[in-house]
Protein backbone atom coordinates (compact mmCIF):
# COMPACT_ATOMS: atom_id res chain seq x y z
CA UNK A 1 0.00 0.00 0.00
CA UNK A 2 1.13 3.20 -0.90
CA UNK A 3 2.59 5.53 1.45
CA UNK A 4 0.98 8.72 2.76
CA UNK A 5 2.40 12.47 3.46
CA UNK A 6 1.32 15.79 3.82
CA UNK A 7 0.50 18.18 1.26
CA UNK A 8 0.31 21.52 1.63
CA UNK A 9 -1.77 21.87 -1.75
CA UNK A 10 -4.72 20.27 -3.28
CA UNK A 11 -4.73 19.42 -6.80
CA UNK A 12 -6.80 17.19 -8.84
CA UNK A 13 -4.03 16.16 -10.97
CA UNK A 14 -2.82 12.00 -10.80
CA UNK A 15 0.20 10.96 -8.74
CA UNK A 16 3.25 10.95 -10.30
CA UNK A 17 4.65 8.61 -8.14
CA UNK A 18 3.11 5.69 -6.02
CA UNK A 19 3.30 8.14 -3.26
CA UNK A 20 -0.36 9.54 -2.26
CA UNK A 21 -0.95 13.34 -0.98
CA UNK A 22 -3.90 13.62 1.12
CA UNK A 23 -5.84 17.07 0.41
CA UNK A 24 -5.56 19.99 2.81
CA UNK A 25 -7.55 23.00 2.55
CA UNK A 26 -7.53 26.06 3.90
CA UNK A 27 -9.90 29.14 4.01
CA UNK A 28 -10.90 30.47 1.04
CA UNK A 29 -10.76 34.29 0.96
CA UNK A 30 -14.36 35.18 0.16
CA UNK A 31 -14.49 32.57 3.32
CA UNK A 32 -12.05 35.02 5.30
CA UNK A 33 -14.24 38.09 4.69
CA UNK A 34 -17.55 36.53 5.30
CA UNK A 35 -16.09 35.82 8.34
CA UNK A 36 -14.82 39.21 9.50
CA UNK A 37 -17.79 40.93 8.35
CA UNK A 38 -19.97 38.66 10.99
CA UNK A 39 -17.13 40.35 13.30
CA UNK A 40 -17.45 43.67 12.27
CA UNK A 41 -21.29 42.86 12.86
CA UNK A 42 -21.39 41.36 16.12
CA UNK A 43 -19.06 44.17 17.36
CA UNK A 44 -21.46 46.59 16.19
CA UNK A 45 -23.93 44.91 17.74
CA UNK A 46 -22.77 45.10 21.14
CA UNK A 47 -20.14 48.08 21.40
CA UNK A 48 -20.94 50.75 18.89
CA UNK A 49 -22.59 54.02 19.52
CA UNK A 50 -26.68 52.95 19.82
CA UNK A 51 -25.70 49.28 21.92
CA UNK A 52 -27.30 48.82 25.11
CA UNK A 53 -23.69 47.90 26.40
CA UNK A 54 -22.35 51.50 25.26
CA UNK A 55 -25.83 53.30 25.97
CA UNK A 56 -25.40 52.33 29.63
CA UNK A 57 -22.46 54.13 29.94
CA UNK A 58 -23.00 57.10 28.74
CA UNK A 59 -26.60 57.42 31.18
CA UNK A 60 -24.11 57.14 33.48
CA UNK A 61 -22.10 60.08 32.24
CA UNK A 62 -25.22 61.61 32.00
CA UNK A 63 -25.89 61.66 35.20
CA UNK A 64 -22.89 63.51 36.09
CA UNK A 65 -23.67 65.95 33.83
CA UNK A 66 -27.52 66.70 34.90
CA UNK A 67 -25.44 66.42 38.76
CA UNK A 68 -23.18 69.45 37.62
CA UNK A 69 -25.89 71.55 36.17
CA UNK A 70 -28.21 71.04 38.96
CA UNK A 71 -25.09 72.20 41.50
CA UNK A 72 -25.50 75.90 39.41
CA UNK A 73 -29.09 76.10 39.27
CA UNK A 74 -29.30 75.56 43.02
CA UNK A 75 -26.78 78.53 43.58
CA UNK A 76 -29.05 80.64 41.20
CA UNK A 77 -32.16 79.69 42.84
CA UNK A 78 -30.89 81.18 46.16
CA UNK A 79 -30.37 84.11 44.47
CA UNK A 80 -33.28 83.97 43.08
CA UNK A 81 -35.95 83.53 45.96
CA UNK A 82 -35.97 79.74 45.50
CA UNK A 83 -37.11 80.09 41.88
CA UNK A 84 -35.00 78.36 38.76
CA UNK A 85 -34.38 80.29 35.65
CA UNK A 86 -37.55 82.05 33.90
CA UNK A 87 -37.05 83.27 30.51
CA UNK A 88 -40.62 84.94 29.32
CA UNK A 89 -41.90 83.47 25.90
CA UNK A 90 -38.78 81.06 25.47
CA UNK A 91 -40.10 77.83 23.46
CA UNK A 92 -36.93 75.80 23.73
CA UNK A 93 -34.64 75.02 27.10
CA UNK A 94 -31.56 77.23 25.55
CA UNK A 95 -32.21 80.64 26.39
CA UNK A 96 -33.48 80.05 29.89
CA UNK A 97 -30.43 77.53 31.08
CA UNK A 98 -27.92 79.39 28.75
CA UNK A 99 -28.95 82.30 32.10
CA UNK A 100 -26.16 80.35 34.39
CA UNK A 101 -23.43 81.42 32.00
CA UNK A 102 -21.12 82.57 32.86
CA UNK A 103 -22.24 83.72 36.74
CA UNK A 104 -23.13 80.19 38.16
CA UNK A 105 -20.65 77.93 35.78
CA UNK A 106 -18.46 78.58 32.36
CA UNK A 107 -18.61 74.52 31.64
CA UNK A 108 -20.84 74.92 29.00
CA UNK A 109 -19.86 70.83 28.09
CA UNK A 110 -22.10 69.64 30.77
CA UNK A 111 -25.15 70.79 28.29
CA UNK A 112 -24.32 68.46 25.80
CA UNK A 113 -25.24 64.71 26.45
CA UNK A 114 -22.76 62.20 25.86
CA UNK A 115 -25.06 59.84 25.03
CA UNK A 116 -25.86 61.66 21.69
CA UNK A 117 -24.49 63.19 18.88
CA UNK A 118 -25.17 67.05 19.69
CA UNK A 119 -21.91 69.18 18.71
CA UNK A 120 -19.71 70.64 21.73
CA UNK A 121 -20.46 74.26 22.50
CA UNK A 122 -17.57 76.80 23.31
CA UNK A 123 -16.57 77.10 26.85
CA UNK A 124 -17.96 79.41 29.17
CA UNK A 125 -19.81 81.31 26.06
CA UNK A 126 -23.99 82.35 25.82
CA UNK A 127 -25.82 79.51 23.94
CA UNK A 128 -28.68 81.19 23.89
CA UNK A 129 -28.12 80.89 20.06
CA UNK A 130 -26.72 77.49 20.33
CA UNK A 131 -27.92 73.68 20.68
CA UNK A 132 -27.93 71.79 23.70
CA UNK A 133 -28.90 68.35 24.61
CA UNK A 134 -31.45 68.48 27.80
CA UNK A 135 -35.11 69.68 28.80
CA UNK A 136 -36.24 71.93 31.02
CA UNK A 137 -39.48 72.35 33.19
CA UNK A 138 -39.51 76.11 33.25
CA UNK A 139 -41.39 77.34 36.35
CA UNK A 140 -39.98 75.13 38.94
CA UNK A 141 -39.29 76.39 42.92
CA UNK A 142 -36.31 74.92 45.00
CA UNK A 143 -39.66 73.93 47.57
CA UNK A 144 -40.95 71.34 45.04
CA UNK A 145 -38.73 68.71 45.83
CA UNK A 146 -40.93 65.73 44.16
CA UNK A 147 -40.66 67.42 40.38
CA UNK A 148 -38.95 66.70 37.88
CA UNK A 149 -36.85 69.87 36.68
CA UNK A 150 -34.55 69.01 33.73
CA UNK A 151 -34.40 65.72 31.31
CA UNK A 152 -32.81 64.01 28.74
CA UNK A 153 -34.76 65.26 25.27
CA UNK A 154 -38.16 64.59 25.43
CA UNK A 155 -40.67 63.59 22.46
CA UNK A 156 -42.53 66.08 23.16
CA UNK A 157 -43.84 68.77 25.84
CA UNK A 158 -46.94 67.02 26.63
CA UNK A 159 -47.47 65.95 30.55
CA UNK A 160 -46.78 61.80 31.00
CA UNK A 161 -49.18 59.51 32.35
CA UNK A 162 -47.69 55.88 32.88
CA UNK A 163 -46.93 54.19 30.03
CA UNK A 164 -46.61 56.75 27.70
CA UNK A 165 -43.69 57.72 25.26
CA UNK A 166 -41.30 59.65 27.33
CA UNK A 167 -38.14 58.91 25.14
CA UNK A 168 -38.03 57.40 22.01
CA UNK A 169 -38.57 53.80 21.51
CA UNK A 170 -37.29 53.16 18.43
CA UNK A 171 -33.88 54.96 18.57
CA UNK A 172 -35.26 57.82 16.41
CA UNK A 173 -35.37 61.51 16.50
CA UNK A 174 -37.17 63.11 18.87
CA UNK A 175 -36.55 62.34 22.12
CA UNK A 176 -32.92 59.88 21.52
CA UNK A 177 -30.40 60.88 22.96
CA UNK A 178 -29.55 57.68 24.59
CA UNK A 179 -31.28 56.01 21.06
CA UNK A 180 -34.15 54.01 22.84
CA UNK A 181 -32.54 53.11 25.66
CA UNK A 182 -34.39 55.98 27.81
CA UNK A 183 -32.83 58.76 29.74
CA UNK A 184 -32.57 60.67 32.81
CA UNK A 185 -34.55 62.65 34.89
CA UNK A 186 -32.84 65.10 37.34
CA UNK A 187 -35.28 66.31 40.35
CA UNK A 188 -35.70 70.01 42.63
CA UNK A 189 -33.98 67.89 45.16
CA UNK A 190 -30.75 67.21 43.08
CA UNK A 191 -31.78 63.13 43.12
CA UNK A 192 -31.59 61.56 39.62
CA UNK A 193 -33.02 58.91 38.27
CA UNK A 194 -33.25 56.75 35.05
CA UNK A 195 -36.16 56.23 33.09
CA UNK A 196 -37.16 53.78 30.54
CA UNK A 197 -38.61 54.99 27.13
CA UNK A 198 -42.21 54.49 28.47
CA UNK A 199 -42.41 56.55 31.84
CA UNK A 200 -43.31 54.13 34.67
CA UNK A 201 -44.82 56.74 36.51
CA UNK A 202 -46.72 60.35 35.91
CA UNK A 203 -44.92 63.51 34.90
CA UNK A 204 -47.33 66.02 34.50
CA UNK A 205 -46.57 69.92 33.44
CA UNK A 206 -48.77 71.35 36.23
CA UNK A 207 -50.68 75.05 35.96
CA UNK A 208 -47.75 77.40 35.60
CA UNK A 209 -44.77 75.29 34.17
CA UNK A 210 -43.45 75.31 30.51
CA UNK A 211 -41.76 71.89 29.63
CA UNK A 212 -39.07 72.79 27.03
CA UNK A 213 -37.58 70.28 25.02
CA UNK A 214 -34.09 71.82 22.91
CA UNK A 215 -34.03 72.59 19.45
CA UNK A 216 -34.22 69.59 17.41
CA UNK A 217 -31.72 68.30 15.30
Amino acid sequence: MPALRENPTCSSDPPQSGVLYPCRRGFSLIELLVTLAIILVLTTMFFGFNSASHQRQQLKLCRQNLQTIFVSLEIYSGDSSGKFPVVAAARTSEPVLALLVPRYTVDTSVFICPGGKDSPLPAGEDFAGKKISYAYYMGRFANHPAAALMSDRQVDVQSKAPGDSLFSTAGQPPGNNHSKFGGNLLFCDGHLESFPSLTPAALPVDSGIVLLNPRPR
